[in-house]
């Protein structure tokens, strides 16, 4: 589980978060949803040590994350994924080069158990006989999976996701969503995801915290969302004619 407690942060007199306070569950995929510009990306930041909060504290598993040394964050850190948005694969590296990556930075296991690791996460995200194409070579869709792959190939206790469907089409998309919630679900994964993709609020949000201009507005689940009261949160929910059909 992840604790957030009291966080703010603002960059120069723009104050970006405001006492934030909510947590994320193990083993749900827990979502951060809201418009442009509202900090989803900074709380998430602010999670991974990217960005230091002004004030409050973010804790995994009652380890204050936001107080201990920087060598103790450090092994923290070795237990997150990170799916960036597009991917973010190395041009560079092969498949199999890329999922290897964080295994190289962070275990000295030999190049047999690396392997053996890659290729399992490979075929967990449905991927197989790609190890030795680039990232150029291959779909979208495939190099989301492959990133995927790289962000469990460490066996995280973490996993962050940012805008993950971002630049797919929609079939693609679903593909990716019931793909990260099955890995949540089967690793007992802390789940986080940055979107403001409404099918994937509706097809996996267990946990949901809608942020409205830095504060944290809501918090539901995909069932109780589409019967919300709260004035802001329909406006953002039903603003498509897609989700204006399900009230």
């Amino acid at each position: 589980m992840i604790e957030i407690a009291k966080l703010s942060k603002s960059f120069g007199p723009h104050k970006v978060l405001t006492d934030i306070n909510t947590f994320f569950e193990k083993g749900k995929t827990n979502l951060i949803i809201g418009q442009s510009g509202s900090g989803k990306t900074v709380l998430m930041k602010c999670c991974t040590g990217l960005v230091e909060p002004d004030e409050g504290q973010v804790s995994f598993d009652n380890r204050n994350f936001s107080s201990i040394s920087e060598k103790k964050r450090r092994e923290i850190r070795k237990e997150m994924g990170v799916l960036f948005q597009g991917g973010a694969l190395f041009d560079s590296l092969t498949v199999e080069q890329n999922v290897m990556f964080p295994l190289n930075m962070f275990t000295d296991k030999s190049m047999e158990e690396k392997l053996d690791r890659v290729n399992f996460c490979l075929q967990r995200v449905n991927l197989q006989n790609v190890n030795q194409l680039y990232p150029s070579e291959i779909s979208g869709g495939m190099m989301k999976r492959v990133a995927i792959a790289r962000a469990i190939s460490n066996s995280p206790n973490y996993l962050f996701c940012d805008e993950p469907n971002s630049g797919l089409d929609p079939k693609t998309a679903e593909v990716i969503d019931q793909l990260i919630s099955e890995i949540t679900l089967e690793y007992g994964i802390t789940t986080v995801i940055n979107t403001h993709d409404m099918n994937s609020v509706l097809q996996i949000g267990q946990r949901i915290n809608f942020l409205y201009h830095g504060q944290l507005w809501w918090t539901g689940d995909k069932e109780s969302i589409l019967q919300t009261d709260n004035p802001e949160l329909k406006d953002f929910v039903f603003s498509t004619e897609l989700t204006r059909r399900l009230r």
